[in-house]
């Protein structure tokens, strides 16, 4: 089995688990008959199942124990009010880039540091949190409405806000089962009940649709970086089955009945002080993207994609993908025992051709061809191992359609890139975090973007709005507190 299809092997083996002992009951948030695969308890079962395979696969909780508690908090204040108080809700910060936040359908609710980052205020940050809520409490993961669920690795997914450019660009070529697709009307009761919460909480709802648009002008970014068109943003994005817009949004506020909050808590400068310094991208101990170059100093090794390849970091494999689609790379470390040449000639699954020993900047290697499938489509394989040490063998695995070539020469170039790194080199890398600053007399968004970390690119200042939520108009006022990536 190749590594691109084991997602779909767990789907199904946790599939089993998720669709058993379906139930009619009344939803709670509702008060409706639904259909429920799962009673409560299994729901909180799952949750404290999944909960480590969700850490492991989203590189782990993020350190920082103030912002979790901080997080913690909001996410219990708005709980409370929500239909299923006494679920023992957990909120995790993940120590991804992802901008992302799901929950599992016991009450375990996720967000990603690379949401946290994107976020301007306390009240963004709880529109999210309001939303997730409100998937677990109309148990949306419990409910069967003719259609397959699915899971990756056993983990029903309660809700994604939005997909980051970086996933949606690999399609299903990564772990598809992490992406649970609920209907327009899930979507949107979500939405509902989320505003909701956030109303009984005394936080502005308008807040879900500033927060939106500024994923969404992120997408747009991120397309425009890829060298596609943004227009085009949305038919790429995780979610385009059933993206939530914001007209969607404010259709949500007014389905809730809610009151114009008085007094609605926003917070801003407190939200900044908590997330100043947080990581923001890569954390070089789990891989640093530059451009086409993925390095991992903690491991000591680097290689270069081809052109026109994206490159998604993940804690067990790194991908790339072709912007046509048609070309796909995925690295990872290998078990393999004895001689690497051995390997291809004796694997009991595959059958290798054009088996040959080759030599990567001093490091033992060997490469055969075979065929596959990716995503249930054949596909034309070449595997590549590299000895980095006496412990350690590294993977490439290039993927293509039957009988194109088009990439030869390209993967041969990345296979050849592969080295490792000197301990100066290693010691080099440091996070980017996000720095908190106030605006003075003079400053401009110009002046500031180019005291980020990238600072020169062409991009600087759509990223510096973007991070602090400004339009094209908007204009700084000394004292303001914004953020910059250092």
């Amino acid at each position: 089995m190749t590594m691109f299809n084991r997602a779909r092997s767990a789907i199904a083996d946790a599939a089993v688990l998720l669709l058993a002992l379906n139930a009619c009951g009344t939803n709670p948030a509702t008060g409706q008959q639904s259909l429920l695969g799962m009673s409560e308890d299994q729901e909180v079962q799952v949750s404290k199942q999944e909960h480590p395979k969700i850490l492991a696969e989203f590189g782990g909780e993020y350190d920082d124990p103030e912002l979790q508690r901080y997080v913690t908090s909001l996410g219990e204040l708005l709980a409370k009010t929500s239909e299923r108080p006494d679920l023992p809700w957990k909120f995790t910060i993940l120590d991804s880039p992802m901008v992302n936040a799901f929950a599992l359908p016991g009450g375990y609710v996720y967000i990603t540091r690379g949401l946290l980052a994107l976020a301007s205020n306390e009240a963004e940050v709880a529109s999210v949190l309001a939303h997730e809520i409100g998937h677990v409490a109309a148990r949306h993961s419990s409910q069967r409405q003719g259609r397959s669920t699915l899971v990756g690795l056993g983990a029903a997914l309660a809700g994604i806000l939005t997909g980051s450019g970086q996933i949606a660009q690999m399609g299903n070529a990564i772990g598809a089962g992490y992406v649970q697709k609920f209907s327009r009307d899930q979507e949107l009761q979500a939405d509902t009940l989320g505003v909701r919460y956030m109303s009984r909480a005394n936080y502005d709802p308008n807040a879900a649709v500033t927060f939106l648009r500024k994923m969404q002008q992120e997408t747009r970014l991120q397309a425009i970086e890829a060298g596609k068109d943004p227009d085009q943003a949305e038919q790429i994005n995780w979610m385009s089955s059933h993206p939530r817009t914001a007209d969607r949004v404010e259709q949500a506020i007014e389905n809730a009945g809610v009151t114009q909050v008085s007094n609605p808590i926003v917070e801003q400068d407190v939200y900044l002080s908590k997330i100043d310094g947080i990581v923001f991208g890569d954390d070089p101990d789990q891989g640093v993207i530059r451009g086409r170059t993925f390095v991992h100093p903690a491991l000591g090794f680097e290689f270069e994609v081809p052109k026109g390849f994206q490159i998604i970091n993940q804690p067990q494999q790194v991908l790339a993908q072709a912007r046509e689609g048609d070309g796909l790379i995925s690295f990872g470390q290998a078990k393999v025992e004895g001689s690497l040449r051995n390997w291809f000639l004796d694997h009991p699954k595959a059958q290798f051709e054009g088996v040959e020993r080759i030599d990567v900047n001093g490091m033992e290697g060997a490469t055969g061809v075979t065929q596959g499938a990716v995503n249930d489509e054949k596909a034309d394989l070449r595997v590549v191992l590299i000895r980095y040490d006496e412990d350690t063998v590294y993977q490439f695995i290039f993927a293509t359609p039957p009988g194109q070539d088009r990439y030869a020469r390209a993967f041969r170039e990345t296979t050849y890139s592969f080295r490792k790194l000197s301990r100066s080199e290693a010691q080099g890398f440091q996070p980017e975090r996000v720095q908190v600053v106030t605006v003075r007399s003079g400053d401009t968004v110009e002046s500031l973007a180019r005291r980020m970390r990238g600072g020169d690119s062409e991009y600087a200042e759509e990223e510096f709005r973007l991070i602090n939520g400004l339009d094209n108009n908007a204009r700084l006022r000394p004292g303001q507190k914004v953020k910059i990536v250092v």
